[in-house]
């Protein structure tokens, strides 16, 4: 059986940035492995300033359930969920231990292919993630074949212009997947995240997620660096 790798910083990046990939994976037979990084604990405080109701320790578990469900919706069962419990912003801190962590795991499930976050994400979690990764598999000397996804580039507003610019010169390149057949399985997953979708910051009275649109397309987006 053909072994894929999920890393997501947070509860939630696996569902987001490749959930109907993950989908489409396991209706071609693939094994899925999905390996949360970090707990998510402090996304509400970071966001809103919200520090209870919930709690960040209450938000944790909130979101470690919340995961379950999504990517259960996904296909992937819960015995196929690793979750390293770093906390959540503190993974840079981290990193040695997070890597040699990750490098155990890959070393005992060498994957076919691995799918973790874009270099140029703006969550320093993220950015870790993708160095811990990259440098994990490169160490054992695995022929995996790497995917990035993105969920909010460093420069939000003009990373897509920043990117197409950086192609014309860099030995890098984009596929597309099509997930249409998966996008409504995407969906339900999505709305697991219920802590997320409908919380409201008392101050601003909107949605935490307002921009979830965008990662309802009909194709999702991988970064392949040569």
């Amino acid at each position: 059986m053909k072994r894929i790798m999920v890393f997501a910083p947070h509860p939630d990046d696996e569902t987001f940035g490749c959930g109907g990939t993950i989908a489409k994976k396991i209706s071609e037979g693939y094994d899925v492995l999905i390996v949360i990084m970090t707990d998510g604990r402090y996304a509400f405080l970071n966001v809103f300033g919200i520090d209870s109701d919930p709690t960040p320790e209450q938000l944790k578990h909130i979101r470690r359930e919340e995961v379950k469900r999504a990517v259960k919706i996904l296909g992937v069962p819960e015995k196929n969920l690793i979750f390293l419990d770093f906390v959540d912003g503190t993974l840079e801190s981290c990193e040695r231990e997070a890597e040699r962590r990750v490098t155990d795991i890959l070393r005992k499930y060498p994957p076919d292919e691995a799918y973790f976050p874009y270099k140029r994400d703006g969550h320093p979690d993220h950015q870790t993630t993708y160095r811990i990764v990259k440098n994990s598999i490169k160490k054992l000397g695995i022929s995996s074949k790497k995917y990035q996804y993105s969920i909010t580039h460093k420069y939000a507003r003009i990373g897509c212009i920043i990117e197409a610019f950086l192609n014309c010169f860099i030995k890098r390149r984009r596929i597309h997947v099509d997930i249409s057949k998966f996008l409504h399985l995407k969906k339900l997953a999505i709305k697991e995240f219920k802590s997320e979708i409908t919380a409201i910051s008392r101050r601003q009275q909107k949605a935490v997620m307002c921009n979830i649109h965008k990662f309802l397309k009909t194709k999702e987006e991988f970064y392949i660096e040569k």
